[in-house]
């Protein structure tokens, strides 16, 4: 979708229309994480679910950040007689932004966490198998095997290791683009109506600690 008009200018409703849509696909495809991690511990835990979840949590991030540049356009836009409609517009759309990053970076957080209890258990399960190794007599050829599933279990432990970096590094992108909304809301001077949703999270997240910058935000939205 272009958010050029036939001036080559930039046309205020088909970036409102972009901005909307991603963040309807960051709610859609934040709720396909949050229904794929249900499977993790269970027999659908796989490779191949850990690595589509991954790619899922890449999308968001990305568009997280289209849309965070699309934001900072839209509230640049210059001032014409249509102010006041545009003003209520982009409050709307700031408000549902942040709500979508909100959920997006508690399944973010909620998904690092089981990736490192992944990990705990992996290196646990493996130490008693070396333990065990070194301490029973056993034939050559199964020591060997034994030694090659410690082998599988160091790779494995590598690349949950890495997905636990990628998501912590998501995750500053994330506590990023909420320090931009809380600017575009500080530079505007306005004040965005304090709804219950808005409340809701502001409530969550204030009391499990769960950022700052969006206690932060939230705090530059109620204050305008």
């Amino acid at each position: 979708m272009s958010i050029m008009s036939g001036s080559g200018r930039v046309d205020p409703n088909m970036l409102a229309q972009t901005i909307s849509s991603n963040i309807q696909r960051i709610t859609l495809l934040t709720n396909e994480i949050q229904q794929m991690m249900r499977h993790f511990g269970t027999a659908q835990d796989t490779t191949d679910l850990r690595q589509t979840l991954q790619e899922k949590q890449q999308k968001v991030n990305q568009l997280a950040k289209v849309t965070d540049k699309c934001m900072k356009d839209f509230s640049a836009l210059p001032v014409t007689t249509e102010q006041r409609q545009r003003k209520i517009q982009r409050e709307r759309l700031i408000t549902e932004f942040s709500n979508a990053l909100a959920v997006f970076q508690k399944a973010q957080r909620e998904a690092a966490k089981k990736e490192k209890e992944f990990v705990a258990r992996v290196r646990a399960s493996s130490r008693v198998s070396v333990s065990f190794i070194c301490y029973t007599w056993v034939h050559a050829q199964t020591q060997s095997y034994d030694e090659a599933i410690a082998e599988e279990d160091l790779q494995l432990i590598q690349e949950r290791e890495s997905a636990i970096r990628q998501l912590e590094s998501d995750i500053t992108d994330i506590n990023e683009i909420f320090r931009d909304l809380g600017m575009m809301v500080h530079e505007q001077g306005d004040m965005i109506v304090f709804n219950s949703v808005v409340l809701a999270i502001f409530i969550r997240f204030l009391n499990i600690s769960v950022d700052f910058i969006h206690f932060y935000l939230l705090v530059l939205i109620y204050l305008g």
